[in-house]
């Protein structure tokens, strides 16, 4: 039996494995390494955040992207926009040397068994572990707006579904959202051949700004700090204190999470877009109809007007939406018996990431309304999996030998495609 399974091999969950690999624990970590990365963004994207503020958290604090960068005459500098193709395969590079093996199977289940739980995968045996570290990503918790969600296949896509966007040269394409995934897949569509148009219903874009000098006069750093998550106090409190938002009443908890940090376009891709891209701004969907091969989108302007736009395609930019109802693979008795944060369908967690079912816990954008915005970016990796970490080996102290579980188990097999190494750093 295991001290630790992780579902999911992205930044939080290759970092989770890692610590508790450095911990000295008996963990498996499951799930395809970077695969939101590697499967669910176009090419040509880069990273919005800055290159030092997305490393992934291996315990010695080494195996940094920079590390990574330096080894292959790659620039990792601030204020030098990284592409993600490149973080992806820091990703592979810090899977390989930082983190436990990765078994690559597809985790079908997680249910109670006495006083662990049992991982059902759909490749190969079942696993027996005494903790679970759920760090599953975005995907599970893709949303498109309720007007889409009628149109028949090939009418309208979410962002994430694109590894490409070539295909759609020579075509009208409109594209909803106003944040980062919107600008910058509208601008890629244009520079591909393609006639995007935005629609969104913000009255104005945000774009951030030229990053400030990392050395800058002492004054003015003091006035305008850098962080994790950008300059200025705010942005540094979410970033270097989620023990802080924490420890705040939930209801002001769900506000942040919905408010902190909201759309905005990276400063270097402004150019860029609104050199080639309309758009049709204050705008609201309410209907959506195929028409032949086409869509017509009924809008309504701020002041009442109606609108109607025609167009071959339709990419909905419009992000993810955290909530446990949609969390499959997480058997339906546990999933509607865990406390959550207000209304927001997100579990209540404690200062180790431990919901209020004993030995589980999570990671990544689920925590965000008890951790505060970090949790929705890279930079939150490092303090989620040390203290995720420090959280099992307290329950594992605290729980003694399990009751209920059937201590004969059939012996270990290699998942597919992996020779089974557990719980050890490569170059041991």
């Amino acid at each position: 039996m295991d001290d630790l399974v992780v579902v999911g091999a992205g930044p939080y969950g290759l970092s989770i494995a890692a610590h508790a690999a450095g911990a000295g624990l008996d963990v498996r970590l499951l799930g395809r390494p970077m695969a939101s990365w590697r499967d669910h963004m176009p090419d040509g994207m880069y990273l919005k955040s800055e290159p030092w503020s997305s490393n992934l958290s291996a315990p010695d604090g080494g195996h940094t992207l920079a590390d990574y960068c330096a080894g292959r005459g790659l620039r990792a500098e601030h204020g030098t926009p990284l592409p993600i193709g490149t973080f992806s395969s820091y990703g592979m590079w810090f899977a390989r040397h930082a983190a436990p093996e990765v078994e690559e199977v597809t985790v079908t289940e997680v249910t109670p068994e006495g006083d662990g739980f049992r991982v059902r995968t759909a490749e190969g045996p079942q696993l027996l572990a005494r903790t679970v570290a759920l760090a599953v990503g975005v995907m599970p918790f893709v949303h498109l707006p309720e007007a889409l969600r009628g149109l028949p296949p090939g009418h309208c896509s979410h962002s994430s579904g694109h590894r490409e966007l070539v295909r759609f040269a020579g075509q009208e394409v409109a594209v909803l959202g106003a944040g980062q995934a919107a600008l910058e897949t509208a601008a890629l569509l244009a520079e591909q051949g393609a006639r995007p148009c935005l629609i969104a219903r913000r009255p104005r874009l945000n774009w951030n700004t030229v990053p400030q000098p990392l050395s800058r006069p002492a004054l003015r750093a003091v006035r305008d700090p850098h962080s994790g998550l950008g300059t200025g106090w705010r942005s540094w409190a979410w970033s270097e204190l989620p023990w802080a938002v924490r420890g705040l009443p939930a209801r002001s908890r769900e506000r942040i999470a919905a408010t902190a940090l909201g759309p905005a376009g990276a400063w270097w891709l402004r150019e860029r877009f609104e050199r080639r891209v309309p758009v049709l701004l204050g705008h609201e969907l309410h209907r959506a109809v195929a028409e032949g091969g086409r869509t017509r989108l009924d809008l309504t302007t701020r002041s009442g007007a109606p609108v109607v736009v025609d167009t071959a395609h339709v990419i909905a930019a419009t992000g993810f939406v955290p909530d446990l109802a949609r969390l499959e693979l997480l058997a339906a008795g546990l999933r509607s018996s865990l406390a959550t944060v207000g209304r927001t369908g997100t579990p209540e967690l404690g200062p180790g990431f431990e919901s209020s079912w004993p030995g589980l816990f999570f990671a990544g954008l689920l925590t965000a309304p008890s951790f505060g915005p970090s949790m929705r970016f890279v930079h939150g990796a490092g303090f989620t999996a040390g203290r995720l970490v420090r959280g099992v080996r307290k329950r594992l102290g605290a729980g003694g030998p399990l009751s209920g579980v059937r201590t004969i188990v059939a012996p270990r097999r290699a998942a597919a495609g992996s020779p089974g190494r557990r719980g050890r750093i490569c170059g041991e």
